[in-house]
This record gives structure tokens, sequence and C-alpha cells, in this order.
């Protein structure tokens, strides 16, 4: 019995990396990078600010964060977005 070939398409910035695992960009354009399943490819996912950190271990700034970019909202919930894996950081 033959073995079909896989016709997936990964990113070459996702190559040896596990999905779904966020990962720190050193000198990229964003502070970090996830390689995620988007039907038949596999692409990247960049977020967060280089210059900035996060400063989850204070619940002012977490739930302001939280509610000025929506993370409680439908929107949210995508994995191939920013918006959710910046939020999960959060």
């Amino acid at each position: 019995m033959a073995k079909k070939k896989s016709t997936m398409r990964v990113s070459s910035a996702c190559e040896g990396k596990k999905l779904n695992k966020p990962f720190r960009t050193p000198d990229g354009p964003k502070k970090s990078g996830v390689c995620v399943k988007d039907g038949n490819s596999v692409k990247v996912v960049r977020f967060g600010d280089p210059d900035m950190t996060i400063k989850k271990n204070i619940p002012a700034r977490r739930k302001s964060f939280r509610a000025r970019h929506g993370c409680d909202k439908a929107g949210a919930k995508d994995k191939t977005t920013a918006k959710y894996w910046s939020c999960k950081a959060w």
C-alpha cells in the first residue's frame, strides 16, 4: 500500500519548530512568533513590541491591556491572529 505524500506547505521560518509554541525572534521586527497550521499550510504569526516589557504581574496593567485589545471577545479566539497570541501572553 502506497503512502500519500504530504502536500502541506511549511513556512521557512517554521522549519523544525513545534506548532502552537511561541518562540522569541531575536533580530526580527517583533518580539515573539509562533508557527500555526492554517488550512493546508503552516505559517508564522509574529506579535509583540520588541521595545516593551510585559508586566502581567500588575493586575491593573493586565486588566487595561485585555480591555484595550478586546481579549475577551470572539475575535480573539482565532489562533492564526496576532491578537490571540498577544492576549494569551497576557
